[in-house]
């Protein structure tokens, strides 16, 4: 099966919300499952980081 996930399915996927049935985590768990996000998806999430709606950890950086 492949999934598509929107903004919200994948930050809930991400913290383990609990707004995110147990269906859903076992689907997109599943390896034999092909998951894709949109590049909007991306977009999105760097919006709501600069309104100061969402934090997203600094990763370390490689150079």
């Amino acid at each position: 099966m492949s999934l598509l996930l929107d903004t919200h399915v994948l930050l809930w996927w991400l913290d383990d919300h609990p707004a995110l049935s147990r269906k859903a985590k076992a689907a997109i768990a599943d390896g034999k499952n092909l998951v894709f996000i949109s590049a909007v998806v991306i977009w999105e999430i760097r919006i709501k980081q600069a309104l100061g709606k969402l934090a997203i950890p600094q990763l370390p950086s490689l150079f």
